[in-house]
């Protein structure tokens, strides 16, 4: 949509953009650029003014009118060029559901099935990349989760590359099969969704993915052992004696008369098939402590105190400096 500052643009090995060549872009040359990629915004952006149908042909018809204009075409194939147009169209809209739709007028779809209905426009014209912004922003729970499911079908099903850019990092996780962290327009960790969780690289990515979010604490490491105030929550190896940031995962910790960690018990909140125990902590840079357990596991709360046994595999230690991931040795 603008021409870049600085860069390159590579699609499928093929250069579309390289801010260091002596070619200058023109607005006009973006524009055509732009036909390697199908566009899907926050907002429909959907005419009012014209049905589903016409919404969908209306950018790939004026195409055609253009290239018979420029005489990229023949006139005379210009029936053949927008019947194919319309084929696709209607290909799109069954695979979408939405085939009974097609001489419907914006306001007169929900809003899941205007966001179907940008979908298609943008993939009628078959793009090498599919460029999502946020598209699922605007609907209620249900929609979202409804059309998350339809966005990754359609994917499968066309198999075209796609690059779906959110802030909710369960829509990440969910539809994505490879997950790129970004902060500040810089890239912190790139792999599969399940990975990244798992291995986090630093503070960043831990606190980012993950719901409930990962418990982060104040602690040190000493003489090999890793200290919540003053209690020794975990031996590790390997590590000098520093002050450190503490990642537990909110599944990672689950009660134990006998465990490392205390903390003051708030409540216990029962959500169906799971339990929620929040706590408190003085060294936690959180509001709460979160478990997440089995919600037929019976919890005491006479005591105003839970003990936690912790996970190893769930636990990670971060520079308090750099903020950066410390790999140990658990023994």
């Amino acid at each position: 949509l603008e021409v870049p500052d600085c860069g390159r643009i590579v699609v499928n090995d093929v250069p579309v953009f390289d801010s260091e060549s002596t070619v200058k872009y023109t607005d006009d040359d973006i524009r055509k650029l732009r036909l390697h990629f199908g566009l899907v915004f926050q907002s429909f952006n959907l005419f009012p003014q014209y049905t589903v149908f016409e919404n969908i042909t209306l950018a790939p018809k004026l195409k055609v009118k253009e290239s018979i204009k420029n005489k990229v075409i023949e006139a005379n194939k210009k029936a053949d060029a927008i019947a194919e147009i319309e084929a696709k169209a209607h290909e799109l809209l069954a695979m979408v559901g939405l085939s009974e739709k097609e001489q419907s007028y914006p306001c007169e779809l929900s809003g899941g099935q205007q966001q179907r209905v940008a979908i298609v426009r943008a993939l009628v014209k078959m793009p090498k990349v599919l460029l999502l912004d946020e598209p699922l922003s605007n609907l209620d729970a249900r929609l979202r989760l409804q059309t998350r499911e339809e966005i990754r079908r359609i994917q499968k099903e066309t198999g075209i590359t796609t690059v779906f850019v959110t802030h909710d990092q369960e829509e990440a996780m969910s539809i994505s099969d490879v997950i790129v962290v970004m902060k500040s327009g810089v890239v912190q960790q790139i792999g599969k969704p399940q990975d990244v969780y798992d291995d986090p690289t630093n503070l960043f990515v831990a606190k980012f993915l993950g719901t409930p979010p990962i418990n982060v604490l104040e602690g040190k490491v000493e003489g090999g052992k890793v200290f919540i105030g003053e209690s020794a929550v975990m031996e590790v190896s390997g590590v000098e004696d520093q002050e450190v940031f503490i990642g537990i995962r909110p599944e990672g910790i689950e009660p134990d008369p006998a465990g490392t960690l205390e903390c003051k018990l708030n409540n216990v909140e029962i959500m169906g098939r799971d339990a929620s125990i929040v706590s408190t902590h003085e060294s936690s840079v959180g509001s709460v402590v979160r478990a997440i357990i089995r919600s037929d596991i019976a919890i005491d709360t006479t005591t105003g105190t839970v003990k936690y046994a912790i996970k190893p595999h769930k636990f990670f230690l971060f520079s308090k400096e750099t903020e950066e991931r410390i790999y140990f040795d658990v023994k």
